[in-house]
């Protein structure tokens, strides 16, 4: 079994990794990399050509955004997946076209991204030629996978994005009876200092602050991933609201996020079975909460950045890349009593990362925009961090091999080197080939 890494080595962003085994080729994800410039696999369109599936692990652009790329180029196979990442990719695709509009996408490649899908079920084997494939819960957004493959001789396990800790959507990632002999972990919380604080904490001072700035007539804004991150927030707000434990104040979606919680709703029963007996027999659907207001024209959303109520805005994109977050931050960014919260890992080289880091003077499509808004960081991740990583690792069944991916180079360095002594670990550079047995 061969593996060529084409994206997410040394690196988080453009997962794209190729399993070659007795003739057949598989992708596992196919995405890309925002930043200040968008960046691509270092795949040839002639290799794409050449592969037999595409294995998508979730939706996020990161790991299914070069998908209307692969069909532009001629691909004619099909992407196996699950039924919910199948519909929240293309909403994702959609919204980063309108956006985005990149030159190497035709009319015809986006038609057959569109129906060149298998859908399957979770633990539901099935085959690429000669390799046999089954997908295993992540708990990383709605409908998130791990991969696992076999080709007879030697089985592979890929973790995607994944999360070992309940949320308030999903269940934990699958983590007892796997087996395989390589593994290709994300890294992205690896470092030693990558422990994160207890949900229930770090809800409870974020819903504090929240608090504070409503009560001085301040806006909070909350960037977010529109898929997983987004709904997230947008439960632990209703609720926080309806038990009182935050004053009624509009909530306002803008962006994808509200097709994004239709999906969410019409595929309740991949999330928790908590939220499904919520929805199904006490007739209490928080996707439709009477506290969210969707925001449809240019007009509603001038109105909520000028206006004089206190607002909640919950918008994409969580890493400031583009999308309407980008008018709310230039609006309101010069009121000490308005608030931007980040909620998610912020790349290197966005928007997001400068903020965090603390610039006070940023550019938005080339004006310059004072940040005097207070700006903080609460850790609401989907991914598992330090300690649930070895923590899996360490219940995989007859593992060797472990290749460490999508992670910062310094935190997947760090990783290594508290697993180097029991398992070959190896760190691999982009476009970097390696043989497993």
């Amino acid at each position: 079994m061969k593996l060529t890494f084409f994206g997410a080595a040394h690196e988080v962003g453009r997962s794209c990794i190729m399993v070659e085994s007795e003739g057949t080729k598989i992708l596992l994800d196919a995405g890309i990399k925002l930043g200040q410039q968008t960046e691509y696999p270092l795949i040839t369109d002639d290799e794409l050509k050449s592969v037999d599936g595409i294995v998508t692990s979730h939706a996020h652009l990161d790991h299914s955004g070069y998908l209307p790329h692969i069909f532009s180029a001629g691909y004619e196979g099909y992407v196996y997946t699950t039924k919910p990442t199948f519909e929240l990719t293309n909403v994702l695709i959609s919204d980063y076209m309108r956006i985005s509009n990149p030159g190497n996408v035709t009319k015809d490649g986006i038609s057959k991204m569109q129906t060149h899908n298998k859908l399957v079920e979770y633990d539901q084997e099935f085959e690429i030629k000669s390799l046999k494939i089954r997908l295993y819960t992540a708990g990383h957004i709605l409908g998130s996978a791990m991969v696992h493959v076999s080709d007879g001789h030697h089985a592979l396990l890929y973790t995607g994005d994944f999360n070992l800790r309940a949320t308030k959507l999903l269940d934990a990632a699958q983590a007892e009876g796997l087996r395989a002999g390589t593994l290709i972990t994300e890294s992205t919380y690896g470092g030693e200092k990558d422990v994160f604080q207890p949900e229930k904490k770090v809800i409870e001072s974020m819903m504090s602050s929240i608090k504070e700035t409503l009560s001085k007539s301040g806006k909070v804004i909350i960037p977010s991933f529109g898929v997983g991150r987004a709904q997230e927030v947008l439960l632990i707000l209703d609720d926080y609201m309806k038990s009182g434990l935050l004053p009624k104040t509009k909530i306002y979606m803008d962006g994808m996020i509200g097709k994004a919680m239709r999906i969410h709703r019409h595929n309740v029963i991949y999330c928790r079975d908590e939220l499904q007996k919520r929805i199904l027999m006490n007739d209490d659907d928080p996707f439709k909460s009477i506290n969210f207001h969707n925001v449809t024209t240019r007009q509603q959303r001038s109105k909520i950045m000028h206006g004089e109520e206190p607002a909640i805005v919950v918008t994409t994109s969580g890493m400031l890349t583009g999308g309407p977050v980008l008018k709310y931050i230039e609006a309101m960014a010069g009121n000490p009593n308005n608030k931007l919260i980040l909620v998610g890992y912020q790349a290197d080289g966005t928007l997001g990362r400068a903020i965090e880091s603390g610039a006070k003077e940023v550019s938005i499509d080339g004006r310059k925009v004072q940040v005097n808004m207070a700006i903080e960081k609460y850790h609401l991740s989907a991914h598992a961090d330090r300690a649930q990583i070895l923590s899996f690792v360490g219940r995989i069944h007859g593992l060797k091999n472990i290749f460490m991916v999508h992670g910062e180079p310094e935190r997947s360095a760090e990783l290594k080197d508290a697993l180097k002594e029991k398992y070959n670990v190896v760190h691999p550079n982009l476009a970097d080939s390696e043989s497993i047995s």
